[in-house]
C-alpha cells in the first residue's frame, strides 16, 4: 500500500498543503469546518506523519541510545526499566545495545548510534574500556552524553554514580563488626572505576581497623561470573582456610562463592561470613540469604535519563550546559550470610 501524503489529502479536499499541515497540528487560523474535513479524510485514509521528514524539520529523532555491558544482569535490567520509564513519559524511544564487556563491540555500537543520529547516548562502560577515544568522539560531535555505574573519571560528561569507595568501606566494616579478622576480597577487573573504588574502600576499612592488607587475599575476576565465584571460593578454602570474611564485587560472584561453600559443607556464616554488592534478587533466595550492598538501580536509570534530557533541551535551545554528577545513596542489607 502506498504511503498517504499531505499532497494527496490537499488535492482531494482542494486546499493547500500548508493548510492541511496546519489543520493536522490544530492551528487556530484554520476554520473548524476545514480542520474536521482534513482530520476525517486523514483518518479514513490511514494517514500517519512521516517521522523522517518530521525529524529533518525539528532536528530531533526522539530516540536515545543506551549501551550496557549486559542485559540479563539484575542490576542493569532495573536500570533499563528506570530509563524507559522516564523516556516514555517524555516521548522518547530507547535503542538498547549490549557490549558484552567488549571494547571493540562498544566502539562499533557508539558508531552505530552516532550514524543513526540519536538525540543522546547513555552508557555504562565495558570492563575492557581502557581506550576512551570513541567516547571523546561523542563529545566532539556534541551529542548529549551521560555515563552511569561503570564510568571514566577522565571524561567530562554528566554521570550518575554511587560512592563505591564508601559503600565498599561500609561493607567491610560490617564484616569486621561481626568479628571478622582475616578478610579476602574478590574484586572486579582492573579497568572499571567502580572495581577500583571498591578495592580502595576494602583497603581503607582494613587500615582504619588496624588489619594488615595482604595482596594474596585479593582475587581478580576477569568476567565477573558465577563460575569465578566458585573458582575463587575453592582457592580461598585451599590457600587461606583461616579467612573468616569475604567481600565480593557483586552478588552474582558471591552466589558462586556460597554455592561452592554449601557443596563443600563449609558453614556460612559460622566459619566464614560473606557480603556481596548490588542486592540482586538471587541474594534473597539462596541459602543462606546473602548480605549485600543495595544499589538504587531503578533510580539510577531515571536520573540518567533526566540528566540526558536536560542536556538535550539545552542543545535544542542553544543554551550552555555544564555536566553534572548525581550521587545516589547505598545501604547495607544484612542477611544470614553475616549473622
Amino acid at each position: 500500500m502506498r504511503e498517504i501524503t499531505l499532497k494527496q489529502i490537499a488535492e482531494t479536499i482542494g486546499i493547500s498543503i500548508t493548510t492541511v499541515s496546519k489543520a493536522l497540528k490544530n492551528y487556530p487560523d484554520v476554520s473548524p469546518k476545514t480542520r474536521k474535513a482534513v482530520l476525517d479524510l486523514a483518518q479514513s485514509l490511514g494517514y500517519t506523519p512521516n517521522s523522517f521528514a518530521v525529524n529533518l524539520r525539528t532536528k530531533e529523532s526522539k530516540i536515545i541510545g543506551l549501551i550496557i555491558p549486559e542485559v540479563v544482569h539484575h542490576f542493569f535490567s532495573n536500570v533499563i526499566n528506570g530509563i524507559i520509564d522516564e523516556a516514555e513519559k517524555n516521548g522518547y524511544l530507547v535503542i538498547i545495545l549490549q557490549s558484552n564487556e567488549s571494547l571493540e563491540l562498544e566502539k562499533k555500537q557508539v558508531e552505530l548510534l552516532m550514524n543513526k543520529r540519536v538525540d543522546g547516548i547513555i552508557m555504562s562502560l565495558s570492563n575492557e574500556s581502557n581506550d576512551d577515544e570513541h567516547i571523546r568522539d561523542i563529545l566532539r560531535k556534541e551529542v548529549p552524553f551521560v555515563m552511569f555505574d561503570k564510568i571514566s573519571k577522565l571524561i567530562p560528561c554528566s554521570k550518575v554514580i554511587i560512592n563505591d569507595q564508601k559503600a565498599a568501606f561500609n561493607a567491610v566494616e560490617h564484616l569486621i563488626s561481626k568479628g571478622c579478622k582475616k578478610i579476602a576480597h574478590i574484586r572486579g577487573p582492573i579497568n572499571p572505576q567502580n572495581a577500583i573504588d571498591r578495592f580502595l574502600g576494602y583497603k581503607k576499612a582494613l587500615e582504619k581497623n588496624s588489619i594488615p592488607f595482604d595482596p594474596k587475599l585479593v582475587y581478580t575476576c576477569k568476567n565477573v561470573t558465577f563460575e569465578e565465584g566458585r573458582e575463587f571460593a575453592q582457592q580461598i578454602g585451599t590457600q587461606h582456610p583461616d579467612v573468616d570474611g569475604i567481600f565480593v564485587i557483586t552478588d552474582l560472584v558471591a552466589v558462586g562463592v556460597l554455592d561452592y561453600f554449601n557443596e563443600m559443607r563449609i558453614q556460612v556464616p559460622e566459619q566464614v561470613k560473606i557480603i556481596g554488592f548490588s542486592n540482586w534478587f538471587m541474594s534473597q533466595v539462596i541459602t543462606p540469604k546473602l548480605s549485600t550492598v543495595s544499589q538504587p538501580s531503578f533510580e539510577m536509570g531515571k536520573e540518567s535519563f533526566k540528566l540526558l534530557l536536560e542536556e538535550m533541551h539545552a542543545k535544542k535551545e542553544a543554551l550552555p550546559f555544564k555536566p553534572k554528577i548525581v550521587e545516589l545513596d547505598t545501604q547495607i542489607i544484612p542477611r544470614q550470610s553475616t549473622l
